[in-house]
Order: structure tokens, then C-alpha cells, then sequence
């Protein structure tokens, strides 16, 4: 028997406010920590090894901290694009820390014209409130990486990252939800 829309709401909206507290009984200290480990287990990755182009997220006060992968993704020669959120529509581009400002939700956000192709993106870090081991994912209700992960020339491996806490046995899963291909978690949070 399917479970009805609402209720299937309903789990969705309990679960992220339980994610969201979990988090926020974790502490800069232990969130930069745990970035940390992720970032280094996610550069051990044979995606990341073979990418040249890494699309990646200026992160939120709640979401894993990127700021240190991301300067270090650069200097390592890595091609770094990050989202944009125009409208409803979410598109990446070049990375550059002089060239971000506040945009939608509060969010880093490049400045620029050029966007960078879906096709030409090797791999995607994404984030999200929170995942199954199978790569299901439960973003915070937008649909703006479902959106972007559907679009015809996306091929990149997808790579979710959570923290311990973020971590589900199992999450309700509608159609149109895009799987991650692999979730690398931190064991400190």
C-alpha cells in the first residue's frame, strides 16, 4: 500500500526538523571536524581522482562546512563551479572567493555571466538534510538539485556528504527524487 502525499509530507517535514537539531547540537568545533574527514575521504575518491571539473556548495550555517575544501580544490588544480539559484532554476559557475556575494536564501553566491555547462561536469558534491546509505537523499524541499541532476547533459558522478547525524536508515523516496551514486559520512558527528 502507498503511503499518501501528506503523510509523506508530513515524514519529510519531521525529518528535517529532527536533522536540524541534531546539527545544532554539534558545534563549529565538531562541524569543521567532521568537514574535515569528509572532504579528505571524498579526495581519496577515484571520481574525484579522475574529475577535472568539481561542481561543489558555498555551504549554509546547517550543511557540512565547505570552505576550506573549496580553496583547497582550487589550489590542487581542480575546476570549481558553484550554484547560483536564479528563479527556481539552479545553475553553476566558475568559482572565485572575490567574486561571491549573498544571493538567494542567504547563500554565497558566484557573480558572473558565464554559466558553466551541465555536460562538462565531472562530479557533484551534494548536500542535503539527509541521505541513506543507498544514495537516497532528502534535500530541504526545493527541488533545485533534483532539477538541476535531470537536466538531459548531466552525466557527473554524484557524491552526497552528511554528517553521521544526517543519516537514515531508510527515507521516503518520490519519483522524481535523483539518487546520489555514492554518501561519504563523518564517524565524528
Amino acid at each position: 500500500m502507498e503511503i499518501g502525499s501528506e503523510q509523506k509530507n508530513e515524514e519529510k517535514r519531521a525529518i528535517r526538523k529532527e536533522v536540524r537539531r541534531r546539527i545544532k547540537e554539534l558545534g563549529a568545533e565538531v562541524m569543521e571536524a567532521a568537514a574535515e574527514e569528509i572532504f579528505r575521504t571524498v579526495e581519496h575518491t577515484e571520481a574525484f581522482v579522475r574529475a577535472r571539473s568539481v561542481a561543489f556548495y558555498a555551504a549554509m550555517s546547517d550543511e557540512v562546512p565547505t570552505a576550506v575544501a573549496l580553496e583547497r580544490w582550487r589550489a590542487i588544480g581542480k575546476h570549481v563551479v558553484v550554484p547560483r539559484v536564479e528563479g527556481d532554476i539552479m545553475r553553476f559557475y566558475d568559482y572565485d572567493p572575490e567574486r561571491m556575494q549573498s544571493g538567494a536564501f542567504g547563500i554565497a553566491e558566484p557573480v558572473g555571466d558565464k554559466e558553466y555547462p551541465a555536460g562538462d561536469i565531472d562530479l557533484i558534491i551534494v548536500p542535503a538534510r539527509a541521505f541513506t546509505r543507498s544514495g537516497v537523499r532528502l534535500g530541504r524541499g526545493g527541488g533545485f538539485y533534483d532539477k538541476y541532476m535531470s537536466l538531459p547533459d548531466f552525466r557527473a558522478y554524484k557524491i552526497g556528504v552528511a554528517f553521521g547525524c544526517q543519516i537514515f536508515e531508510a527515507l521516503t523516496c518520490d519519483k522524481h527524487d535523483i539518487l546520489v551514486d555514492e554518501v561519504i559520512s563523518s564517524t565524528i558527528a
